[in-house]
């Protein structure tokens, strides 16, 4: 995915903006900080100005209301199947990718089957397929109460993105975003979402353990701290604090990411440096 990024303009309290690139009205979707446009694909992020607040998300539905175990976890796998991906075939790894996770998980570490949630855009429940409001309700879910001694997982199988940051909490000056596979309705999730949801909320003794398999992801849960690992072994910390000084740790627990991504310089499409931030309260 290309074109993410840019500062629409509008008056505040407005339903609609346009699009950066076209200028085509684009309706503003509570709760969301970009958005995608129907007529040229690209997406335009919603300025503060123009965001209409999410209604406070209340109890779980029931498909989430599940069992509340210390081995937690949610495994997202997006193919982009049927034109989901405009102009792009179906990506084929991702619901293998989080079928083996789930295997891992419940064979080798004692993962309880019934303390963890797939979401893949092969399942016809729609509560089990990865849109954007199911894997906000998951990364709820997974949190949620969370106490000392809790082990959580989130891995996402997919496509990443970037979006030009607003807020001055990115080094790089980007937010990185993970794409549900209603992404050209709804938009990406972006970083500062993501820690907010998953990271902030961890507590002491609480660990969580974030895998991520698509492009742009290495800073994708906006840890404090960067550690990248080249192929011959070599590496090297990187402190990842925002320059506006915005707290992106933990509330006392420890989160770890380990991402694979391209960086650019290389002919394959996710294979290059590992990555691996570690962020502790």
């Amino acid at each position: 995915m290309s074109n993410f990024g840019g500062r629409p303009h509008g008056g505040h309290g407005t339903a609609t903006i346009p699009c950066k690139y076209c200028r085509a009205p684009l309706s503003v979707i509570p709760g969301e900080r970009a958005i995608q446009c129907a007529h040229c694909n690209c997406v335009t992020r919603i300025r503060r100005a123009d965001r209409i607040p999410l209604p406070v998300m209340g109890p779980l539905t029931a498909p989430f209301q599940r069992a509340r175990g210390k081995k937690r976890a949610v495994l997202v796998g997006i193919t982009y199947a049927g034109g989901m991906r405009r102009g792009c075939g179906e990506l084929r790894g991702p619901i293998n990718d989080v079928k083996c996770m789930r295997n891992l998980l419940c064979q080798r570490f004692g993962f309880p089957a019934e303390c963890i949630i797939m979401l893949t855009d092969d399942q016809r429940d729609p509560f089990r397929l990865p849109t954007k409001d199911n894997i906000r309700m998951a990364m709820q879910w997974l949190v949620q109460g969370c106490s000392y001694g809790d082990s959580l997982v989130f891995h996402f199988s997919g496509i990443g993105a970037q979006v030009a940051d607003d807020d001055g909490d990115e080094v790089d000056g980007y937010d990185e975003a993970l794409c549900p596979m209603d992404a050209f309705q709804r938009g990406p999730i972006l970083d500062d979402e993501i820690n907010e949801a998953i990271v902030r909320p961890l507590v002491h003794g609480v660990r969580l353990h974030a895998v991520v398999d698509a492009s742009y992801s290495a800073t994708v849960l906006d840890l404090p701290f960067l550690c990248r690992v080249a192929r011959n072994g070599y590496w090297q910390w990187e402190d990842q604090r925002p320059p506006s000084g915005a707290w992106k740790g933990t509330s006392g627990g420890q989160a770890v990411l380990f991402s694979g991504y391209s960086d650019g310089k290389s002919n394959f499409a996710v294979v290059g440096d590992a990555q691996c931030c570690l962020a502790s309260g």
